[in-house]
């Protein structure tokens, strides 16, 4: 496999990595852009422009978008997140160009009707109201919101009912407008794909966008709080966190072995003590989430309401355990389970792409398997013990939990079961 990189002038990048044996190649369009970009009056509005970017261009009906794709077999998506906007195309290798050509036709040519809009907005209060009927979905939510209250990371990326209802074409537009310039986007290409045959195909098109250099987001700010909802639920969904650490952090992949070795399988402390040997919830795990500039250190877990007050102290042992005992043996297991996610991970074209799309947005080059690997390596377990002393307990802890709560500490309880009162 073979990743080669291209600025274009205006500053958008094309990356593409030929992947022998392989038929189709996955395309994806990404701009260093997503909700926490968005001011206050702008909640949602990434969110909406994805879904109106495939609701019809100057040249082509949505319709004709679908059918266009599927006449070749190939299929067409988006993705909005915190921090990035995605739109990918899948194509066998013979039809690269119609695919390059229809990504390139969504993002400078969308018409952003006003019609159009009224029905996608009917489509995104439909996606808010599901999520909002998924305890799961929303707790996640909610752990997000108190952990940067009143910050654009904090806020749900869909928007509120009324956020969206309140968008007009020209909301869309302008953030369109101030967002999606050269330097803030990247094309990443895997599979079936030769460099400079990209180049041709994307360059001219792609080459259009603004050279200007967009504003960068407002730095996050991790505060800590609480979220309870009592509701008529069999299970509590709680999330109990601290503050992460970001991508290009010193700890940030002890954070994610540390994530590992407490909630990230069957063999993990948080699985094996409260699950297997207590039985106290069906799931349990942990997870690290790396933004930009900050992160988040969490954990998950559902259980019924009778299980709640012998669940919590059990969480806050293991997190106390972890800063005196993480062993070798553990440190080298959470490694080897990283590494086999990782290789599998990126087996496919699209996963290809969006790693590489990925690294070259956060650290401007592409980093290789073997230098992850290499430090990881350089990660001993005291190290990962003394990131557990200052993760847990020399910062302000995030509760959200929605369900049959009696028995979940506030923020404050928490704070003294952690002797931090």
């Amino acid at each position: 496999m073979s990743v080669q990189t291209t600025l274009l002038a205006n500053g958008l990048t094309i990356v593409t990595e030929n992947m022998e044996h392989i038929e189709s190649v996955s395309l994806s369009a990404w701009v260093r852009s997503g909700s926490r970009n968005e001011k206050i009056s702008e909640h949602g509005v990434a969110h909406m422009l994805e879904h109106m970017a495939f609701k019809g261009t100057h040249g082509r009906t949505a319709r004709e978008i679908a059918e266009q794709v599927e006449n070749v077999g190939g299929d067409v998506n988006a993705a909005t997140s915190l921090e990035t906007t995605s739109y990918y195309a899948r194509m066998l290798k013979d039809d690269v160009a119609l695919g390059i050509d229809i990504l390139h036709d969504i993002l400078t040519n969308s018409t952003i009707e006003g019609g159009e809009l009224k029905r996608e907005k009917h489509v995104v209060l439909q996606e808010i109201g599901a999520s909002k009927d998924t305890p799961e979905d929303m707790v996640f939510e909610q752990f997000q919101s108190a952990a940067f209250h009143d910050q654009a990371l904090g806020r749900p990326i869909m928007g509120t009912p009324d956020s969206v209802n309140s968008f007009q074409p020209g909301d869309l537009r302008g953030y369109l407008d101030s967002h999606y310039h050269g330097p803030n986007m990247l094309l990443s290409c895997a599979g079936a794909v030769k460099h400079d045959e990209m180049l041709k195909l994307a360059s001219d098109g792609f080459g259009e966008f603004s050279p200007v250099v967009p504003e960068e987001a407002e730095n996050a700010k991790y505060m800590g709080g609480e979220y309870l909802e009592k509701r008529d639920l069999m299970e509590a969904q709680i999330v109990m966190g601290f503050e992460g650490r970001a991508y290009q952090a010193r700890d940030f992949y002890a954070s994610q072995l540390l994530a590992t070795i407490m909630g990230g399988g069957m063999s993990s402390r948080l699985f094996q003590e409260i699950r297997e040997k207590r039985g106290l919830c069906y799931s349990v795990y942990a997870f690290h989430w790396g933004f930009s500039d900050t992160g988040t250190f969490g954990i998950h877990s559902a259980t019924g309401e009778e299980d709640i007050r012998e669940l919590i102290p059990v969480i806050v042992d293991e997190l106390k355990r972890a800063a005196q005992t993480i062993s070798i043996e553990e440190t080298d297991r959470a490694r080897a389970q990283i590494r086999a996610h990782l290789l599998m991970s990126t087996e496919s074209p699209a996963a290809r792409a969006g790693q590489n799309a990925r690294q070259l947005l956060l650290f401007g080059r592409i980093i290789s398997n073997d230098e992850l690997m290499e430090r990881l390596n350089a990660i001993s377990p005291e190290r990962i013990r003394d990131l557990a002393e200052r993760m847990f307990f020399d910062t302000t802890p995030t509760i959200a939990a929605i369900g049959p709560i009696e028995g979940v500490p506030n923020q404050t309880q928490m704070m003294e079961m952690l002797n931090r009162g």
